[in-house]
């Protein structure tokens, strides 16, 4: 058998058929990681931390690693929160919120945003390299005109994502990776968006303290109230501006276009 055929082949795929490629497993590498890194955490239900309950029952001796370390305690809870993120383990809600536990309100804010947006940067960049050109390769002319829209105003719509908490963190993490995103503008994005959420978050959790004192129970779900969620959309609204201004600009081009 000819070996240099075979190889070709493997790598060529239909030896018969040069037009097709087969696709390189070795591209799915990325992703297979954070599949494994969260099949290890369900697995060792490391998850079981991520509760009110445990951070009551840990709070002197997080309180005093904090203490002691300053610095390197917040780099560490970054990279914490960062692979928490990547890997997408749920309960990114309550790490914001020990974080204002630990911290404060402010750097509490900072060093949560800071985890997410490294975090949700892994995984964009994880699947945009497993799957993003394949995905495009194959995607018909409809998806390829709402990609090139989506594209033309990226920072806005991936803003109003961000600021209204209405679809879950991780799908907006792979949705931009599909649709052809520049990589600094989905950081950008991301990182601006969850400022005004992980505040929040971060300012009730460096009220926990008390709340833990009182032995009075705390659900993630109280802190979303209707009048917050209105406050959030107005945001999102807001960050649509830009696009409802270009939208208003072409159409006046138009118009003027087609006046004789």
């Amino acid at each position: 058998m000819d070996t240099s055929l075979t190889n070709s082949t493997i790598e060529n795929g239909n030896a018969g058929d040069p037009g097709t490629s087969r696709f390189p497993l070795r591209r799915l590498a990325p992703l297979v990681v954070l599949v494994a890194g969260l099949g290890i955490v369900l697995a060792l239900d490391l998850d079981r931390f991520l509760t009110f309950d445990a951070l009551k029952e840990n709070r002197d001796l997080l309180t005093s690693w904090v203490a002691r370390n300053g610095l390197l305690a917040a780099v560490a809870f970054i990279a914490v929160y960062a692979a928490a993120i990547a890997v997408s383990v749920p309960g990114a809600a309550i790490l914001t919120m020990t974080s204002g536990f630990l911290f404060g309100a402010v750097v509490g804010t900072l060093c949560a945003v800071t985890g997410a947006t490294i975090g949700a940067v892994i995984v964009f960049a994880a699947a945009r390299t497993a799957v993003g050109d394949l995905l495009k390769a194959k995607a018909g002319p409809r998806l390829k005109k709402m990609e090139a829209g989506f594209r033309e105003n990226a920072f806005s719509y991936l803003l109003t994502l961000r600021l209204i908490p209405i679809f879950p963190f991780w799908l907006i993490n792979l949705a931009p990776a599909f649709l052809g995103v520049p990589i600094l503008i989905f950081f950008a994005a991301t990182f601006i968006g969850i400022i005004p959420g992980g505040f929040v978050y971060a300012l009730v959790g460096a009220g926990l303290g008390s709340i833990f004192d009182r032995g009075e129970s705390f659900s993630v779900s109280s802190v979303l109230t209707p009048e917050l969620m209105v406050a959030f959309a107005g945001l999102g609204l807001f960050s649509l501006l830009p696009v409802a201004y270009k939208k208003f600009k072409s159409l006046v081009r138009d118009n003027e276009k087609t006046d004789p």
